[in-house]
């Protein structure tokens, strides 16, 4: 009879303050068979704030050994072992290690589960004061000039809120070409140190959030970006277009129609304007 296998478990950690660990990770922490850190000195430094004793074999498990450690861990959770994937703080494999070995599980059909907690993006994304309603997630932002410059034009018209990572030593150049970008006027907000004692939220435009940063910022950084802002069209801007679709042979009421719910007027007054015009 064949071992049924283990559980994958992923596991938010606190971003900061050992007090927003969940009891479910107290517990995980304690009982596990194998637990992956992507620092191990941080994991023991947590579990004795937390009072937990972790029972279970504690590996390394960061970016460089991701891949050199997979085969031993899925060996594990083959044989029925529980294993706990922690990262310093948040949630694996969200700009984390731990995708890959999500991946070999999912194409194994091993099982995995998750515990919910602390996130830098949602927390930030509250923090901001930007329309949180609708939002990308960007990861970090690219390091080098050229990717930036790409990167930032393919943002220039993106209508959700954008919140992406970036370390403190960058931040001032990142503000300065996201001014260059997209304007001086457009708002973010820059989240520093969340939940940690020297928190800070400093809210404003791109221009004077660039002038704040240029001298250095500390700590760990999320930035939130806000959207872009539609152009605004009115009706009279759209009967040329309907016209001449019109004259190549399609029917004004679907055209006026396709044309209106893309530009977000109203169907009606566009059909009539058009009507109007060709009197």
């Amino acid at each position: 009879m064949s071992t049924p296998p283990g559980r994958l478990v992923l596991a938010a950690t606190p971003l900061g303050d050992p007090g927003d660990a969940s009891p479910r990770l107290v517990t995980a922490l304690g009982t596990a068979d194998v637990i992956a850190a992507e620092d191990t000195r941080r994991l023991r430094s947590l579990a004795a704030a937390l009072g937990v004793s972790p029972s279970g074999r504690v590996v390394s498990f960061y970016e460089d050994v991701e891949t050199s450690r997979l085969p031993g861990l899925l060996d594990a959770l083959r044989s029925g072992s529980t294993v706990l994937l922690v990262t310093d703080a948040g949630m694996p494999s969200v700009s984390d290690p731990g995708f890959r070995l999500v991946s070999a599980c999912v194409a194994e059909d091993l099982p995995i589960t998750c515990l919910p907690g602390p996130s830098a993006v949602t927390t930030a994304l509250a923090l901001s004061g930007l329309p949180s309603d609708r939002f990308c997630f960007e990861g970090f932002a690219p390091r080098k000039p050229g990717e930036r410059a790409r990167w930032f034009s393919a943002l220039a018209a993106e209508p959700r809120t954008v919140v992406f990572f970036e370390s403190p030593h960058r931040l001032g150049s990142l503000l300065a070409d996201a001014v260059a970008a997209l304007g001086a006027s457009r708002r973010a907000a820059v989240c520093r140190e969340l939940t940690k004692t020297y928190e800070e939220v400093k809210r404003g435009t791109l221009g004077s959030l660039a002038e704040w940063a240029a001298d250095g910022v500390r700590g760990e950084i999320t930035v939130v970006l806000e959207g872009a802002v539609p152009p605004t069209v009115s009706v009279s801007d759209l009967v040329d277009q309907v016209a001449a679709r019109v004259a190549a042979g399609e029917r004004l009421k679907a055209v006026a129609s396709e044309v209106a719910e893309g530009a977000g007027v109203s169907k009606k007054d566009l059909y009539d304007a058009v009507v109007a015009a060709r009197k």
